[in-house]
């Protein structure tokens, strides 16, 4: 499946609260470094650097979380990235966001970092992101 950046946006505006456009996805769609898995009920974006990764997003429809969308597009994504150079991937994820870090607890990730404040809340405190590390070797 290969979605276009609308259709992109819509599922991501569905799985967060805080979409990104149509024009944000186009420009990852154009740019060579970015690695997309994608499936109807989700996909996953990273972008290269050199030999390092890292995981922009990845959504699930939230009509199909918790049948295994996720752990399969991060299982492909991270095959994809080694097999394009990557010797490392990294991401951020919400130190209030249990379900996102249990799934990548299973498959490796360890704590890196934390950015204070990172994630804006509407109606609470911005939450803190956890970086996370996974060598992929």
């Amino acid at each position: 499946m290969t979605p276009d950046a609308e259709a992109l946006a819509a599922l991501h505006a569905a799985a967060f609260a805080r979409g990104w456009s149509a024009s944000e996805f186009d420009t990852f769609l154009a740019d060579p470094a970015c690695l997309l898995v994608a499936r109807p009920t989700g996909f996953a974006l990273a972008r290269l650097a050199l030999d390092e990764a890292e995981l922009l997003t990845i959504a699930t429809d939230p009509q199909h979380r918790r049948q295994g969308v996720a752990r399969s597009l991060l299982s492909e994504l991270l095959t994809l990235a080694a097999a394009r150079g990557a010797a490392v991937m990294f991401l951020e994820v919400a130190d209030d966001n249990a379900p996102a870090e249990g799934l990548y607890t299973v498959f490796g990730f360890e704590a890196a970092g934390r950015r204070k404040a990172y994630y804006p809340r509407p109606d609470s405190p911005a939450a803190d992101a956890i970086i996370l590390r996974k060598t992929l070797a």
